[in-house]
């Protein structure tokens, strides 16, 4: 979603009016309504900025990725709440509604998840709170991901990305199998927001096979992007940016492979490069 804005754009000391794309940024208030004994309760779980659109994708991502849920088949229904609101008329706040919650940790929802790198848990007490959550490494033998097919990778993204190219400020996220076709792509102002718009649409859709495919992201790779692809067993993550020490710490943890600084002709890999075929 983007909107047209009057610009002042500078060239060579030329000073030229015209109209750009920009990108929308919204926030969205995701609310989980569960059972507490015999009532119904609802509780407010997150509030992020996001791009609008795919807000059922975020907030399906951002329950299965925290492990709110563990199973999708969970969330009876989703439903847009409150009044049209700003110069957008959008509804910015979105309720899952659960039907089993004898798994559901009540604490966990009053504080700010300590497994989110947000909330400032940094360092050891990060990574072993992820432990707390998923205690098995990823398989070290699949998938074994061909040197071209990465270095193809930023290319995929933006050849698949709509508001990419009008707008130079929206970070994607794809699922990609190792012949280097797209399987899913999202987008989102936030790289975790679209990250979690990206595993929620496809676990969703049931489109995640582990054997046979990667994720790849526009920006940077940090310790919550990591984190989110660990839940969902993504043995390899590309990035055309760095990663962060704590993204890279949490990779090799977990047996993940992490490749960073995608150019056409380079990459880096961070970890267990055995999964990269040279």
């Amino acid at each position: 979603m983007d909107i047209k804005y009057n610009v002042s754009k500078v060239k060579n000391s030329k000073v030229e009016e015209v109209k750009d794309s920009i990108s929308v940024e919204e926030p969205l208030e995701m609310r989980l309504k569960f059972k507490n004994n015999d009532s119904w309760e609802i509780q407010n779980i997150s509030i992020t900025m996001r791009t609008p659109g795919n807000d059922e994708d975020l907030i399906r991502g951002f329950l299965f990725n925290e492990r709110i849920v563990e199973n999708l088949n969970n969330i009876t229904s989703i439903e847009k709440k409150g009044d049209d609101v700003g110069d957008y008329n959008l509804k910015n706040i979105i309720e899952a509604t659960i039907n089993d919650t004898k798994n559901l940790e009540i604490g966990k929802l009053k504080r700010n998840f300590i497994t989110n790198s947000s909330c400032g848990v940094c360092g050891k007490t990060s990574l072993d709170a992820i432990e707390i959550i998923k205690n098995e490494k990823l398989d070290l033998n699949f998938p074994k991901l061909k040197k071209e097919i990465i270095v193809k990778s930023p290319e995929l993204l933006r050849n698949m990305q709509s508001e990419f190219s009008k707008t130079g400020g929206i970070h994607a996220s794809a699922i990609i199998d190792i012949n280097g076709k797209v399987i899913a792509i999202k987008e989102d102002v936030g790289r975790h927001n679209a990250l979690d718009k990206l595993l929620g649409f496809s676990h969703y859709k049931k489109l995640i096979d582990n054997h046979s495919q990667f994720i790849a992201c526009s920006g940077r790779l940090n310790f919550e992007l990591v984190q989110k692809a660990l839940m969902s067993n993504i043995a390899i993550m590309v990035g055309v940016g760095a990663p962060t020490s704590l993204a890279i710490d949490l990779a090799k943890r977990f047996d993940m492979t992490l490749v960073g600084f995608v150019k056409s002709d380079s990459f880096n890999v961070y970890s267990n490069e055995n999964r990269v075929i040279i």
